[in-house]
């Protein structure tokens, strides 16, 4: 009995700390989805024009933080340590909530997760913000390495890649886990997160080998994460890899 009250704070602390709402949270609406096989260009041109404003405004959030760091680093007032802190909090939002500057709906949720026919090896619901948790602390470590690294500047290739990829990962959400497009979730997996997450390790690495080392697990995580994906688009019916377009009908 007390393992499994444990184990459920444990779940729910994890849960909260990385906003992933559990299935009986979630409310469902009083319409049933029939898919097409009409590629929907709208879907296509929302999750293109919301990722590309997510990167602009992720942008524009390192040059504010490039400006309020020079002023700390200029004034003597504050300890040395106070902007590696304050920097450490700013990857942490990032790492955990890049979601809050995406337009597009990015609620974390277990529903599709639960709902579809996933390969016998797949990991329990649990482990997936478990990992991201531990994914978060070593984005932090990692972009910190390279900010010092880069002489505290935000506005560096490094760490616009490193933007980049969380709106991919924030876009590929949306498509898989909010709306359920279980075909243009394979390749926006793999040429959205999986990829970049390979190109922001690797630049990580050129300018500093413990940072690029420290992501390096992301790339297991997430290629692992690939696979999965491609084998539950397997399972449950290989529809189209492009998102087709829904028309709700009335339950």
């Amino acid at each position: 009995m007390n393992k499994s009250n444990n184990s459920g704070i444990v779940e729910q602390f994890v849960n909260a700390v990385m906003g992933v709402k559990t299935l009986n949270q979630q409310q469902f609406p009083n319409t049933s989805i029939v898919n097409t096989q009409e590629l929907d260009v709208r879907a296509v041109l929302v999750y293109t024009l919301g990722t590309v404003l997510q990167i602009v405004v992720m942008v524009l959030v390192l040059l504010g933080m490039e400006k309020i760091v020079m002023l700390i680093d200029s004034n003597s007032s504050f300890p040395n340590w106070f902007s590696t802190f304050l920097t450490g909090l700013f990857f942490a939002l990032l790492s955990i909530r890049s979601r809050i500057f995406s337009l597009l709906d990015n609620t974390r949720s277990r529903q599709t997760y639960d709902q579809v026919i996933r390969p016998r090896w797949s990991p329990p619901p649990l482990v997936f913000p478990i990992v991201w948790m531990i994914i978060a602390v070593l984005r932090v470590i990692s972009s910190v390495l390279v900010w010092q690294q880069m002489n505290h500047q935000f506005l560096v290739l490094p760490l616009i890649l490193f933007v980049v990829h969380l709106a991919l990962g924030d876009t590929w959400n949306t498509i898989f886990t909010v709306e359920r497009r279980l075909g243009a979730a394979v390749p926006v997996v793999i040429l959205g997160p999986w990829l970049s997450a390979l190109v922001v390790t690797a630049i990580y690495w050129q300018t500093n080998p413990v940072a690029g080392m420290t992501l390096s697990f992301s790339c297991v995580w997430l290629t692992v994460a690939a696979v999965l994906v491609f084998r539950i688009w397997q399972l449950n019916g290989s529809e189209p890899l492009y998102p087709l377009k829904l028309t709700p009908v009335e339950k």
